[in-house]
């Protein structure tokens, strides 16, 4: 190896878009959103009634609870939390290096630039597919508060991301290979295809569930598969955050 090859390696791996996507950066940069979906949802939270959580988060839960209980809750809270700090501790033992709070000023501006993008750029292709460019039909959500719409999107945002790229796609792409023998590419098209497929009916289920209408479907399916084509270039912060974001102009506009 010469001077100048081994000079590049730790440059590639100190550099904004390895970091952004360790561990350490990655899961701490989405530590914000935990707690303020978690905050707001408490908050929100009325004596006597059914609390309101984003669909991705009630069906973790309640698998949780079915296995576990009354303590079902608090075991995934406590799963989903010493998991992350001992990625996080893992990651930071392995780097060697001090966190640097630039990176994380750089995933936030990264990610707003992404979600206005997404916005876009969707729009335009929902537009373009099917010749036509309402708002989505969103009005069960448009009767609540701001306050539990921005809960809902900060859960969609960091639930929605766990479930569907983390778990799912992450789990299509190993079956593919696995029992269907797909190469590499071939499982990670599939997974992301059929993992937009899912991400896009599971926002008609449910009595917050859009109306089922053919735009807001394929809306929601390019937004999927956007979602899968970032979290696999940019781990899963930076497509937390854009995410939420994303929801939150939706929802909030």
């Amino acid at each position: 190896m010469t001077a100048a090859t081994r000079s590049a390696v730790p440059a590639r791996r100190t550099s904004y878009f390895a970091l952004s996507k360790s561990h350490r950066y990655s899961i701490l940069f989405a530590l914000p959103l935990l707690l303020g979906y978690e905050g707001l949802a408490a908050l929100l939270a009325q004596p006597g009634k059914a609390e309101l959580r984003n669909g991705a988060d009630a069906m973790l839960r309640s698998l949780f609870i079915a296995i576990s209980g009354t303590y079902g809750s608090a075991i995934f809270m406590a799963l989903i939390i010493l998991i992350g700090v001992g990625l996080v501790i893992r990651d930071i033992r392995a780097s060697r290096d001090r966190i640097r709070p630039i990176i994380f000023a750089g995933m936030l501006a990264e990610s707003v630039a992404l979600a206005a993008l997404f916005g876009i750029v969707i729009g335009l292709a929902t537009a373009k597919l099917l010749g036509t460019l309402h708002a989505l039909s969103i009005s069960p959500l448009t009767e609540t508060s701001w306050t539990t719409r921005l809960m809902l999107s900060l859960g969609a945002g960091l639930y929605e991301e766990l479930f569907f790229r983390v778990l799912l796609v992450t789990g299509l792409a190993a079956g593919a290979r696995i029992v269907l023998g797909f190469g590499r590419r071939a499982a990670g098209i599939t997974a992301a295809v059929l993992g937009a497929f899912i991400f896009s009916a599971f926002h008609y289920i449910g009595p917050y569930g859009d109306p089922l209408e053919l735009q807001s479907f394929v809306f929601r399916m390019l937004s999927g598969l956007a979602f899968s084509g970032l979290y696999l270039l940019r781990g899963f912060g930076v497509t937390a955050w854009t995410h939420a974001l994303y929801d939150a102009f939706l929802l909030l506009t």
